[in-house]
């Protein structure tokens, strides 16, 4: 049998991915769905963020938007179209993506294509009123729910 170049590249990924399965499933429990506090992204008090202001959270991967009734959104900063990341827009105070020029509300709902739905969010906690934010699972959304927020 001949291996070429695809073939090997091929077989090396299913190994790799083969292993990582195993050191996520060890002892029947997936290291994914248990988590603390601990692991959490820990963006600050919450009585420290103004109504009305996004705040970048680049070592996160997310904005969070404290909107004007109190409320908290972390809004992934990857585009829904390909991944690119967003930039805010401090004019609309929505998002654009520099790779394809979707654009996104204050909200993360899509304002122009390429995108075909909302940014993802991540959920929010808030214990001892410090804000909590699990980004290591994105929730993909078709539109924006007021039931979204998280409140103080």
């Amino acid at each position: 049998m001949k291996l070429n170049r695809r073939k090997f590249i091929k077989r090396i990924l299913i190994v790799a991915a083969s292993i990582e399965a195993v050191f996520l499933l060890k002892d029947g429990v997936s290291k994914i769905d248990t988590f603390s506090s601990k692991e959490l992204f820990n963006a600050g008090k919450a009585d420290s963020f103004e109504k009305n202001k996004l705040y970048p959270f680049s070592t996160g991967q997310f904005f969070l938007k404290r909107f004007e009734d109190g409320g908290f959104l972390a809004m992934s900063v990857k585009c829904t179209h390909l991944g690119c990341v967003v930039n805010a827009n401090s004019k609309t105070g929505g998002f654009n993506c520099p790779c394809h020029a979707s654009q996104f509300n204050k909200f993360g709902e899509v304002l122009s294509a390429p995108a075909t739905r909302p940014l993802d969010i991540f959920p929010i906690r808030i214990e001892n009123g410090e804000i909590l934010v699990d980004t290591r699972k994105p929730v993909k959304r078709s539109s924006y729910n007021k039931s979204q927020l998280t409140y103080a």
